[in-house]
């Protein structure tokens, strides 16, 4: 109790601190930086405003009256992180949903971390704060990928590097951005994972893309079941090998061949094609060989 005491009481001294307009702190130059930087200060919440490069959109009721509930009743266990902007003026780089929980209970300060940084700096720090810590959803991953690649100019194996993941599984993030927006949406509202979204994006097709996604969302498709479904769909698009038609075709028995091989005193050869259509070759060996064979053609 007496340590929780103690670190409470510091965070209010150091807030304190922040809201002298003397001890105006804009850089890890000023005086007492290091008394602020990574340190947890209590802060006015009205003085903290939405950070416009959070990657999280979408915020469920059910589970932010949950985590409002914790708060009131054990407070903020893990401190928000917040950008200095200027005197007593921040903005949140991670941490929304403990912002929000604490707005819903009606606090009116909460303990933060504040960092200098520049907006490159906040875009960074709150794509992998968030996605190391929150269930970011599969989309919102994607566009804050999407956000650094544009925004920060950073090539996709630099940004391998920043965030720690595989180059692959960034490539398959970035994927996803090419999906229906309806497709988009449903995964977003988690009718579908990911594996269902990486499934459908092989389909260039947007008419059978939402055909598809609106046979997995009825029938509670499995991953693998849509893979099936998709994997059908292209097979139907190659090219089929035309086949003969067994309608006019026939075979030629081989006593049939050895009865004109018979007649004409000569291997006969008779070829028939897929048509029905064919051809009777016999040969001779002289011009004597040529005038029997007439004349057997002529008897």
């Amino acid at each position: 109790m007496t340590k929780a005491v103690k670190k409470q009481a510091l965070g209010r001294g150091l807030s304190a601190l922040l809201k002298d307009p003397e001890n105006d702190i804009k850089s890890v130059e000023d005086k007492n930086a290091d008394k602020v930087v990574g340190n947890i200060i209590e802060l006015d919440i009205e003085s903290i405003e939405i950070n416009p490069f959070q990657p999280r959109t979408n915020f469920n009721e059910e589970t932010l009256q949950e985590l409002a509930k914790s708060i009131k009743e054990l407070g903020v266990i893990q401190p928000i992180t917040v950008r200095k902007l200027d005197f007593n003026n921040y903005q949140l780089i991670s941490g929304e949903r403990r912002l929000r929980a604490s707005k819903l209970i009606g606090l009116k300060t909460i303990p933060a971390y504040i960092r200098l940084a520049n907006d490159n700096e906040s875009l960074v720090m709150a794509l992998v704060e968030n996605i190391q810590r929150h269930d970011l959803d599969p989309i919102e991953v994607a566009i804050s990928y999407q956000r650094l690649i544009e925004e920060i100019n950073l090539t996709q194996e630099e940004l391998s590097e920043r965030v720690g993941k595989k180059r692959s599984t960034i490539t398959n993030y970035l994927r996803l951005l090419k999906l229906d927006p309806i497709i988009q949406t449903g995964m977003r509202d988690g009718f579908i994972s990911m594996g269902h979204g990486r499934a459908l994006i092989n389909i260039d097709n947007q008419d059978v893309q939402s055909d598809i996604y609106h046979k997995v969302v009825t029938q509670n498709l499995s991953v693998r079941e849509t893979e099936a479904l998709v994997k059908n769909y292209q097979d139907s698009l190659k090219p089929k090998t035309a086949k003969p038609s067994k309608g006019n075709s026939f075979d030629i028995k081989e006593d049939e061949k050895k009865a004109f091989a018979n007649y004409f005193g000569t291997k006969v050869d008779v070829k028939v094609a897929g048509n029905g259509k064919g051809k009777i070759t016999i040969p001779f060996h002289s011009e004597e060989d040529f005038n029997r064979i007439l004349k057997l053609i002529n008897s």
